[in-house]
């Protein structure tokens, strides 16, 4: 109970609770302390602490012991006593209609609704209530409550009275219950400071509450429960959800005490934490004082040297004029150059005034050239020694802590699994670079009692990776993140990829025999083929009218299947007129190669919706072909039953970006897959005594290419963060 107290303090006022009421935001406030913060805000609220019904706030009667009581100070009463007439308490001054009252809990931080009654459609948590006093007891054993009726000395309490809301010596209790009166009928019960009604109340019906609305998660009176607010809603008697939620607090409880250690040890963790976090916040601080002292340095060393240069500059310029200006004071009518040169003149020996004037001569000339073209041996100007420092500054304004990356969006473009899965995603634009990379992925099982553990790839230095050694027919879930010198980012979103529903068959189109070359055209990698009719087609189309037929054009894989089940896929292009994937039976196929069968041969039914040779069996063998329709965007379904023109609603689907096809040798079954999303399409079964082949035909113009494997997937250069990665 003494361990308690920080459990039993108003958040506002820091003392423990006082009439307190139950937030919808599952907090609790001192009556007195939510009036203040909604006066604060501009509402408008009631006395929570009247009680007009107590003899100890009635002066008119009282003890001849009874002493003056402490007045509330004016500014108190002119806060809590300024009511309006027709307002609710809580209501905002000057509002003339119904508002909702927003209340600003100081626990959580957030804006509670109140709805438009404000505190008075709170609870009082009587509960709390009497925690709050059960502590007070604990704490202060052997200190006696004394009589709030008699006048100083006050003595000792011996009863209270919950209708008169105060506790009484037995003179006082006397007193103010005489015998014959209403108030004679009163119980006494022990003294208390505080008191409570015997039950909980609606706030707004001032009705004993009996039922529980799960809808609203509320307590509700008789009256509360036929109103329409709560029509619909799903109302319980309050035992029931006393008993409810009495089972759910024990189990709770019990969890909590039997997870002691757990506790001890999360605690010691915390501890550890809290030091780890001051002695690396005392680090970090460090190394910021460190480079900022570093790139104070080199400022400092920078200044020096610009400095320098300006300096020198300055001294060349100065040395220049000085000179100058020397040489033209030599030109003076009272230097030295010009009465050397009067002097010289009054030479008369010839030899020597040519010997002396010749040396003078060059001087004066120069002196001459200085005077004509006059200009100063030094700018006065520093104009290109200014510095341009914005966007040094812009840098150091910028300059902040490294942020972790966001985190990464996942293309769902090219993400894709097959053999494998290839994982594909990108940063958003805005955000910080990443060193590299770190890719969790499990498997999910819905039967399994408890998630799988993260598999981890670490330390992916490119935007994609391929996830290996992958259950078939299972779900994946992946996810990635991104790291720098800053730590780890968020998770990307989830991303559920489904593995195909066998190991997939790698295998090349057969372009050695039987397809014609005029009008199928196969890639130098055997992977892709395209139908090019031209001129037969043409040529086709014009028979048709003298009723001859157009020929069905057919490739094969190179590889023939004779046991297990295998997968493959492909892609059609939607523009394609007419085309067909599937299998069959490999001598059947090379019959065909040897007969080319057309459109209305009985082999193919146009109206089947699909090409399955059931015609040249008896009605219990399983066709030798099973092959899908595809043309012009669609895929055609016929449920089993033979379709018509006339019928083409509800029996085409889009047609999905890749098409699987899964072959069940031993179940002599074939399964058409939506390869992205792999749902089944289409099943059939198909004659599986000889080895099958893949096969596809075409009917006029259309291509395709087959599935490539992501084990193949070649890795490409890219950068990140200014380094070299391997995609």
């Amino acid at each position: 109970m003494k361990n308690m107290e920080r459990e039993l303090i108003c958040p506002a006022c820091k003392e423990m609770y006082k009439q307190p009421l139950a937030l919808p935001c599952t907090h609790n406030m001192c009556h007195v302390c939510a009036s203040e913060i909604l006066m604060q805000h501009g509402y408008l609220c009631c006395d929570p602490s009247s009680e007009p019904s107590s003899p100890a706030s009635t002066p008119a009667t009282r003890s001849p012991r009874l002493g003056r009581r402490a007045v509330p100070k004016p500014e108190r009463l002119d806060r809590l006593l300024k009511t309006g007439f027709g307002t609710y308490p809580g209501r905002k001054r000057g509002a003339v209609h119904p508002q909702t009252i927003s209340f600003p809990c100081p626990a959580c931080k957030r804006d509670v609704d109140l709805g438009e009654r404000g505190l008075s459609s709170l609870f009082r948590n009587l509960t709390l209530e009497r925690v709050v006093e059960r502590y007070r007891q604990s704490v202060s054993i052997g200190s006696a409550i004394m009589c709030q009726l008699c006048k100083p000395p006050p003595l000792e309490a011996t009863k209270g009275c919950a209708e008169c809301r105060a506790s009484f010596c037995n003179e006082c209790f006397k007193l103010y219950h005489p015998w014959g009166t209403q108030k004679a009928q009163h119980e006494p019960t022990l003294p208390t400071l505080t008191f409570r009604p015997k039950g909980l109340l609606c706030p707004e019906h001032k009705e004993e509450v009996t039922h529980y609305c799960k809808t609203c998660q509320r307590l509700v009176c008789q009256l509360c429960r036929v109103r329409r607010t709560h029509t619909s809603h799903k109302i319980t008697p309050v035992l029931s959800a006393y008993q409810a939620l009495r089972e759910k607090l024990t189990k709770s409880l019990a969890y909590i005490l039997s997870n002691q250690d757990t506790v001890q040890l999360q605690i010691v963790e915390l501890e550890e934490t809290v030091k780890h976090t001051e002695a690396n916040g005392s680090q970090a601080r460090e190394e910021v004082s460190h480079l900022i002292q570093g790139l104070c340095t080199v400022l400092e060393e920078k200044r020096a040297t610009l400095l320098q240069a300006v300096e020198e500059c300055q001294q060349e310029r100065l040395t220049s004029l000085h000179t100058q200006i020397r040489e033209h004071q030599a030109m003076l009518e009272n230097s030295g150059m010009v009465g050397y040169a009067q002097e010289v003149l009054k030479e008369t020996d010839q030899p020597c005034f040519v010997q002396a004037a010749k040396q003078l001569h060059h001087r004066m000339l120069r002196a001459m050239d200085s005077l004509q073209s006059f200009r100063p041996a030094a700018t006065a100007s520093f104009s290109h020694f200014q510095l341009d420092v914005s966007r040094e500054m812009k840098l150091l304004t910028d300059l902040t802590f490294v942020k972790a990356p966001e985190a990464p969006v996942i293309d769902t473009q090219r993400t894709y699994a097959y053999d494998q899965i290839f994982l594909c995603w990108r940063l958003p634009q805005h955000s910080p670079p990443a060193w590299h990379y770190t890719v969790e992925y499990r498997k999910t099982d819905t039967k399994a009692k408890a998630l799988k553990l993260w598999q981890r790839r670490e330390e992916v230095r490119s935007t994609s990776t391929l996830v290996e050694y992958l259950d078939t027919d299972s779900v994946y879930v992946l996810r990635v993140r991104g790291c720098n010198k800053a730590g780890f980012g968020e998770y990307s979103e989830d991303i559920y990829l489904h593995t195909p529903p066998a190991p997939v068959l790698n295998f090349f189109l057969d372009n050695r025999w039987g397809f014609s070359r005029e009008r199928l055209a196969i890639s130098k990698d055997q992977r892709a083929v395209r139908s090019v009719p031209g001129v037969p087609m043409l040529f086709a189309a014009e028979r048709l009218m003298t009723s001859c037929h157009l020929s069905i054009d057919l490739v094969i894989g190179d590889v023939a299947i004779t046991q297990g089940k295998n997968y493959w896929a492909c892609c059609v292009d939607p523009s394609s007129y007419l085309v067909k994937v599937g299998v069959g039976l490999e001598s059947k196929l090379q019959e065909w190669f040897q007969v080319p069968q057309d459109v209305v041969s009985p082999r193919y039914d146009p109206d089947s919706g699909h090409d399955s040779g059931a015609e040249d069996t008896t009605v219990d063998a399983s066709p030798p072909y099973a092959f899908l329709t595809i043309g012009m965007g669609k895929i055609l379904l016929s449920h089993g039953s033979a379709l018509t023109s006339r019928d083409p609603n509800g029996c085409t689907v889009p047609l999905p970006p890749r098409i699987g096809i899964c072959l069940d040798y031993e179940q002599g079954k074939v399964s058409f897959y939506d390869a992205v999303s792999f749902r089944e399409l289409w099943e059939c079964g198909v004659d599986c005594s000889g080895p099958v082949c893949p096969a596809f035909c075409f009917i006029g113009g259309g291509a395709l290419h087959l599935q490539e494997l992501v084990a193949s997937k070649q890795e490409r250069k890219v950068t990140i963060g200014g380094f070299s990665k391997l995609d």
